[in-house]
């Protein structure tokens, strides 16, 4: 069952069998083992939904377009298709998509209910075995429409991948417009492909660096519409927003604690140096987790809230730094030519991803949380700002492109990278967590 807890909208699933074809079975010769270094793209066939006039087309076009996107799919051109799909309920003729090597098919139909609901229903076939391997029904109010589509493409590639979707989730960002010399930055966020612009700020003051909350539609940010660096909460959906807290001199904005009960942040004080500071939301009472001369800011919790990674200049140049969430075991990690920033832990725990400053370039890389491994998956002029998708298998970052900056995506090959499109220059990009 998915819900969302907004007003007016209720998304609900739940399966889809047919008495004419068994589940799938464990033996089954579709799988896509992502935890290869190479991973050739699975061909699938994605048929338009029947149904529901241009609407069908619609949900079908976002569901190729997504797992498209994601670099493990290779969506067959509908040219090529040899049956013409007129029951999505009925077993397709298997041997009319294995002649254009379609592993997968993935069939599905729309109506509208008489309460109003739009019902959209999908069915993934292996072609092959001749086998149904998943099959689910979604409800959702008209305005929620591309959500159902992505909700889809989450199931179908979670079913072949066996590790959970990130398509149905939200990016805020910096939206940047006008003269470089006046630029106009407002709050804002959108579909993570780009759809469903909506602006949270009106433009009048300068905001900076939004972070999700890991476990609500929350977000933390910083504003200086008073003159002074602010930090505010802001609830998505409704609105509301408090300010967290003044803190002249900040550096870097807060993060949240995996919790959420808590940010992390990197403030100046008054002795100049520039340390790491934990602020419960509840009592507002901070703790001071780092006490250096050094420059020591980026904080960021492991995902399970045991760790902190953080950069520091105290070995010469920024590098990056692991310590207890306590402030305790206080550890460089990387030990790479250059320099490291806004390093920020996968939300699966096995990584960290950085921005490197090396050769006149900037690059945006991970490394293993003990600082082996590291790897380079884009290289740019400048490039900034890491941020994961709720599955750890893609990060988005902002490059500066001709007069001002863009998003970004590359999963974690570094093979597959992708714009992402936006009206006006963007920057600063944060990934909610998956939607409910």
């Amino acid at each position: 069952m998915r819900s969302f807890l907004k007003p007016l909208l209720t998304i609900a699933a739940m399966a889809v069998g047919m008495t004419a074809v068994v589940p799938m079975p464990a033996w089954a010769l579709v799988e896509l083992n992502v935890n290869k270094g190479n991973v050739e793209p699975l061909p699938i066939a994605i048929t338009d939904f029947q149904g529901g006039d241009a609407l069908g087309a619609q949900i079908s076009q976002i569901v190729t377009a997504d797992l498209k996107r994601s670099g493990l799919f290779a969506p067959i051109d509908k040219s090529a298709f040899i049956e013409k799909i007129t029951n999505p309920d009925a077993a397709p003729r298997f041997e009319d998509w294995k002649v254009i090597n379609a592993q997968a098919l993935v069939t599905g139909s729309v109506s509208k209910e008489a309460d109003g609901r739009i019902r959209a229903q999908y069915r993934l076939w292996d072609t092959f075995a001749g086998q149904q391997m998943a099959g689910e029904q979604f409800f959702a109010n008209d305005a929620n429409q591309r959500r159902v589509a992505h909700i889809i493409a989450d199931a179908i590639y979670e079913r072949l991948t066996g590790e959970k979707g990130y398509f149905d989730t939200r990016v805020v960002f910096i939206d940047e417009s006008g003269a470089k010399n006046a630029r106009k930055k407002r709050l804002a966020i959108m579909d993570q492909d780009g759809a469903n612009v909506r602006y949270l700020s009106d433009g009048k003051s300068i905001v900076l660096t939004p972070r999700f909350s890991p476990n609500r539609q929350e977000i933390t940010y910083m504003s200086y519409e008073s003159g002074q660096p602010r930090v505010y909460l802001l609830q998505i959906e409704t609105g509301q927003r408090e300010l967290v807290g003044n803190f002249p001199g900040m550096t870097f904005a807060p993060r949240f604690s995996p919790d959420g009960q808590k940010v992390i942040m990197s403030l100046l004080r008054d002795d100049g140096n520039s340390n790491i500071f934990a602020m419960d939301l509840r009592s507002r009472s901070t703790t001071r987790l780092t006490n250096s001369i050094a420059i020591d800011t980026s904080p960021s919790y492991s995902p399970d809230g045991s760790k902190v990674v953080f950069t520091s200049d105290r070995g010469g140049r920024a590098q990056i730094y692991v310590m207890g969430a306590d402030g305790s075991g206080q550890t460089r990690i990387s030990f790479g030519d250059g320099v490291y920033s806004t390093p920020v832990w996968s939300p699966r725990g096995d990584l960290i991803a950085f921005t490197k400053q090396t050769g006149g370039e900037f690059q945006i890389g991970v490394m293993k949380t003990d600082g082996s491994g590291e790897r380079i998956l884009s290289s740019g002029f400048q490039q900034e700002g890491p941020t994961w998708a709720p599955n750890g298998r893609v990060l988005m970052f902002f490059r500066d492109s001709a007069g001002g900056p863009k998003l970004v995506s590359v999963d974690l090959t570094g093979r597959n990278e992708q714009s992402i499109p936006t009206a006006n220059f963007a920057s600063d990009p944060a990934w909610s967590p998956l939607l409910e």
